[in-house]
């Protein structure tokens, strides 16, 4: 695994911390650790900084000059791809989903949303449901007519080059936990558009690092974000020259926390975020790490974890905190 190989622009702040969270233990009853890749710096820090590295990285070979990409309304990869962009001189177009139906003020244009027009990304809003795909190539089309030279991105920037930013960061969690003679058990992160959970996969199943991941999910039934996380996984380990390195057993997902659907806040999240920061000071989001969280917790009161040294991928995402202002605020007593 030699991922010099690959053509790649440097944003992140890295390595990120690899920290214990002594408090948030005790009220588990785990030993529990956390990777801050809230800490990537980017537009704030977040996973998806890691991806875009390589993703800007093929771009710049390929010579293209706007970056194209998609995402709901309070999308983290939006804002961090608008401000890549930004920070590479390169024009942004993005398209948003209106995937949760919110027409909350704060959810509609406060959080990501003023980031991304911070940066100067172009935005249009599509309803959700809609063929982001095709929506995704309707942009591109419309970019090369005015002389433009696309990029496009998928959402949450997870295709195989995008997830090469997550078998770097699972060499980065092995290098880590050996330099603190620290065995790891098992990684727990958010799973969604896949190539966090399955960059993961990948990069330990290339080093034999034998440590499981577990993905909680955010939007899709087990079944399908298992088929899509093995799918993404296979494809990232081919790309590495190791085709035959992940197996089905590999790739695990619970997806008994999502709640009403993606992006919708349930009172089991808001606990999360409650505890998380009235414990060690975390600040998750309440689409992605806060679920996440949620589900551990719940996991851990159910003796899950026993006996095991868990390390909680935090991804980010609390700027989209501001744009659930008036619906999580009355929640926090």
């Amino acid at each position: 695994m030699h991922l010099a190989r690959f053509p790649r622009v440097r944003l992140a702040h890295l390595p990120t911390p690899l920290e214990p969270l002594p408090r948030l233990s005790d009220a588990l009853g785990i030993d529990l650790w956390i990777k801050r890749d809230d800490c990537t710096g980017l537009a704030g820090g977040g996973n998806k900084t890691r991806k875009l590295e390589f993703l800007l990285g093929d771009a710049f070979e390929q010579n293209a000059d706007t970056l194209v990409t998609q995402g709901a309304v309070q999308s983290n990869h939006v804002r961090q791809t608008a401000a890549a962009a930004a920070a590479m001189g390169m024009k942004c177009e993005v398209i948003l989903e209106e995937r949760t139906g919110s027409k909350a003020e704060d959810y509609v244009w406060n959080g990501n949303v003023l980031l991304d027009r911070l940066f100067g990304a172009v935005i249009r809003r599509v309803p959700g449901g809609s063929d982001m795909p095709a929506e995704l190539e309707t942009t591109a089309e419309a970019v090369r007519r005015t002389g433009g030279r696309p990029y496009v991105i998928p959402g949450g920037g997870s295709n195989p080059i995008g997830a090469l930013g997550y078998v770097d960061c699972a060499r980065e969690i092995v290098v880590q936990a050996d330099e603190l003679d620290l065995a790891v058990d098992r990684i727990v992160t958010a799973t969604g558009s896949a190539g966090t959970h399955a960059g993961l996969v990948a990069g330990l199943a290339v080093m034999g690092a034998d440590i499981p991941v577990l993905g909680i999910g955010v939007r899709a039934p087990k079944a399908k974000q298992e088929e899509n996380v093995l799918k993404l996984a296979r494809q990232t380990a081919a790309l590495l020259g190791r085709p035959d390195a992940v197996t089905d057993a590999m790739v695990v997902a619970d997806c008994d926390y999502v709640g009403e659907g993606y992006g919708l806040v349930d009172q089991g999240v808001v606990d999360a975020l409650i505890l998380a920061a009235r414990t060690d000071g975390i600040v998750l989001d309440p689409v992605y790490s806060g679920k996440a969280m949620k589900g551990l917790i719940a996991l851990a009161e159910a003796g899950t974890f026993k006996e095991e040294r868990v390390v909680f991928l935090h991804t980010g995402g609390a700027q989209g905190l501001f744009g659930y202002g008036t619906e999580i605020g009355p929640l926090l007593g």
